[in-house]
């Protein structure tokens, strides 16, 4: 019979076993992160999902910005912005999702680079401390990506927003002010008044719902309201906000718009719930079998010890 050392396990191999089974673990822990970074990223396009789909058919259920009809003059008209939701909301979806990678990535290039150094590296060799150092870095990278998109926002989104702004009066606005020296249409003042008070944080209700009023008044008695250059989406915005419902002609006329957009949110409701559930499946799964891994490597370490 061969002698028994044959069949004993050399520490070598035990050995390259344990190091094949630390790169197994960090692949699996990389996994469990980016599976997790998935499934939040899914839980926040859940809740965004219904402005989102409203903007790519040209709708809001909230008045976002400013829009002046053509029928004001030239000074009025520089001032305003053709509503476009969904380019703004993808703007802001496209910066979230820059900032998650970027931040999620370079953390871990930071904490990459800070090993180099014997202090940080000594302290790293603690998963709990090392941890705490990536999230020092994803904040730190999350904190300067935020102030760059801040700093690169169109000037002409302060402008507008600066005309409407007022902090208890409507009236103490300057588009208000404005409006009280300038020569327009009772509706296209209603029009732009009713603007500025939805736009106002929280929306004030209170003084949109006389100009949201005049202006179905006006569609039905005045005989040059199609002429003012209102846009129906935005009256569709407006009645939804106040009423919650369509009152008028114009702003039904989007209804076709508005139940597509119903209809595709009901589809992505669902299967971003699906979404949800399977990445939270996922990134469970992997997590515990990435601690299991780390578990058995240093049990396997200890007796080699």
């Amino acid at each position: 019979m061969p002698p028994l050392d044959e069949y004993a396990i050399q520490p070598q191999q035990l050995q390259t076993g344990v190091v094949a089974l630390q790169q197994r673990q960090k692949k699996l822990g990389i996994l469990a992160v980016v599976s997790m970074t998935l499934l939040l990223a899914s839980v926040i396009g859940f809740f965004i999902q219904q402005d989102v789909i409203y903007s790519f058919f040209g709708l809001s259920t909230e008045v976002q910005q400013l829009h002046m009809p053509a029928s004001v003059d030239a000074t009025l008209a520089n001032l305003g912005q053709q509503p476009d939701y969904f380019f703004s909301l993808l703007s802001w979806f496209g910066w979230l999702i820059l900032k998650l990678s970027v931040s999620f990535i370079g953390a871990f290039f930071l904490i990459y680079l800070l090993k180099k150094i014997r202090f940080f590296y000594i302290r790293f060799q603690s998963f709990v401390l090392k941890f705490v150092g990536w999230l020092i870095s994803f904040i730190v990278l999350w904190s300067a990506l935020s102030y760059v998109q801040h700093d690169l926002q169109d000037d002409t989104q302060d402008v507008y927003a600066k005309i409407v702004h007022y902090e208890r009066n409507i009236q103490e606005s300057e588009l208000a002010r404005y409006l009280q020296e300038a020569d327009l249409a009772t509706p296209v003042e209603a029009y732009l008044l009713a603007q500025t008070a939805l736009m106002h944080h929280p929306a004030d209700k209170d003084a949109a719902i006389p100009q949201v009023l005049n202006l179905v008044k006006a569609e039905q008695q005045d005989p040059q309201f199609l002429h003012y250059g209102f846009k129906p989406e935005q009256l569709w915005t407006m009645q939804q906000q106040v009423y919650g419902k369509a009152l008028t002609p114009m702003a039904q006329s989007v209804s076709k718009q508005v139940q597509q957009a119903e209809q595709f949110n009901t589809v992505v409701h669902y299967l971003s719930l699906a979404l949800i559930v399977m990445m939270a499946i996922v990134s469970a799964f992997l997590w515990f079998l990435s601690r299991h891994l780390l578990q058995r490597i240093y049990r396997i370490q200890q007796r080699l010890e």
